[in-house]
């Protein structure tokens, strides 16, 4: 399905499905183990010198208030039952009926930086309170990010327009599959808006269709966003993301177990081989590949079990979560060090296949190819989940200058009436209650890590930055 480009440039959220795979299969986890459990999540601008106008806040509410109105379509469903057969039949039923409630899950607030003069140009911080059930309200994050993002670039920065993004997306594009790398669209949350998402992905298809024609070694594995998935008639991709280890270890607060637990209702619900990239620096990758090790403890109704030879189901497996998964992800701290922690892992566990590895953290060109050298030397699989790179890659019209994004996150902050965190492998993406923090981080024995690349607030570069030619 191509797109009307006579059409008007949609406004906000338009789909029930522009969102990204994961939080659809999360929630379709969180159905089957959790469906009770009450949850709180904190937004967090690393970027705080960009504020919204008074203005810019009241839009960014009403397109809030308008995703109550969205619901998935006939069409969404089919595509689903289609191309995501791994979603569950109690799932998609249950989605049928499912709506967002922002006027009773959502608080938004506007905190002057000022006198409060009421003013629609008054400067201000905000702030997005978010709370409900985990089932009920775990598909906001996309969509709140998407919209800030967006309202700040629609009344803030606004010196920019749209000319040549489908062209640069396509150059980018081919750059990346001459280089061979294998690499997925991962730019919703912090996009500009759904146009600039649409438009990169169109000139990325189309350097993959080329790149096919000139049968060059790279590969488009596809989008995150579903709704575009569905409309270029693609499989959407993703697995999985830390808010899941993050609220089972909240609501267990036994975080010495807790990963564990996270892969086995995982593989509960999904199954052997199926979403098979495995997160790993929620709590630290060294803790992680503890639980990673062990051998897989079935719960009962886990689907696609091979069944004793008397008819039952086994309890435990022969194999260990490392053998089973087809390999990882690498969202924080130094890439060429978790490489070769993954390399030595893996051998001490006499695991022999090739494993793949998702890089996933802050790509550009450079980085990808450099990653890609790094892991095939060691004998892995390296493929590149690529966003704001992509989706909120702009220029200021009157300077030249580098249009730089905002670093905005929405995190899981309770769960079960525990405060949920997230330590990483970089000290500046540790989320969460500062006396959890350090009280799990003794519990696991972390070592503290710094990046020299791992600066949250200039991730895509600064304001007085000028653009490569």
């Amino acid at each position: 399905m191509d797109f009307d480009w006579s059409t008007p440039f949609p406004e906000g959220v338009i789909s029930f499905l522009d969102t990204d795979l994961y939080k659809l299969t999360m929630q379709c986890a969180v159905l089957k183990y959790y469906p009770d459990v009450p949850v709180t999540y904190a937004f967090t601008n690393r970027t705080p010198e960009k504020k919204l106008s008074r203005k810019a806040f009241s839009w960014l509410c009403e397109q809030i208030s308008k995703l109550g109105n969205i619901s998935l379509s006939d069409d969404e469903l089919r595509y689903l039952q289609t191309h995501c057969k791994y979603l569950s039949p109690p799932y998609l039923e249950f989605l049928k009926e499912f709506r967002l409630k922002p006027r009773e899950q959502l608080n938004p607030t506007f905190n002057p930086v000022g006198p409060d003069t009421g003013a629609e140009d008054e400067l201000g911080d905000i702030h997005i309170e978010i709370s409900g059930k985990w089932v009920d309200t775990i598909l906001y994050e996309i969509p709140l990010l998407a919209l800030t993002s967006e309202a700040y670039f629609k009344f803030m920065d606004t010196d920019w327009n749209y000319d040549g993004q489908e062209d640069k997306a396509y150059h980018k594009g081919v750059q990346l599959l001459e280089a061979g790398c294998v690499l997925s669209e991962f730019g919703s949350r912090r996009r500009r808006d759904y146009h600039t998402q649409a438009l990169v992905f169109r000139g990325l298809v189309k350097a993959s269709k080329d790149a096919q024609k000139r049968d060059l070694p790279g590969k488009l594995s596809g989008t995150s966003n579903v709704h575009l998935a569905m409309r270029f008639n693609l499989p959407p991709v993703g697995t999985v993301a830390h808010e899941w280890f993050m609220g089972i270890a909240a609501i267990t607060n036994d975080y010495l177990e807790a990963s564990e637990e996270a892969l086995r209702r995982w593989i509960g619900c999904f199954g052997e081989g199926v979403l098979g990239i495995a997160l790993t620096d929620t709590f630290g990758t060294p803790a992680f590949l503890k639980a990673f090790s062990k051998p897989i403890k079935y719960l009962l109704d886990t689907p696609n079990i091979p069944l004793l030879d008397e008819g039952t189901q086994p309890t435990t497996s022969s194999r260990s979560y490392a053998e089973v998964y087809a390999g990882v992800r690498q969202d924080s701290g130094d890439p060429a060090s978790f490489v070769k922690v993954m390399r030595d892992f893996y051998e001490s566990q006499g695991i022999k296949d090739r494993k793949t590895i998702v890089f996933s953290d802050s790509l550009n060109i450079e980085k990808c190819i450099e990653y890609k050298r790094i892991a095939e030397e060691q004998g892995f699989q390296p493929t590149f989940g690529v966003g704001t790179f992509l989706t909120n890659d702009f220029v200021q019209l009157s300077t030249g200058k580098k249009s730089v994004p905002m670093n905005i996150v929405i995190k899981l902050s309770s769960a079960a009436g525990n405060p949920a965190i997230k330590i990483s492998d970089n000290i500046g993406k540790n989320t969460g209650d500062s006396a959890k923090v350090s009280e799990v981080k003794q519990l696991l024995g972390y070592v503290e890590k710094e990046w020299a690349d791992g600066d949250e607030t200039s991730r895509w570069g600064k304001a007085d930055d000028s653009i490569k030619p």
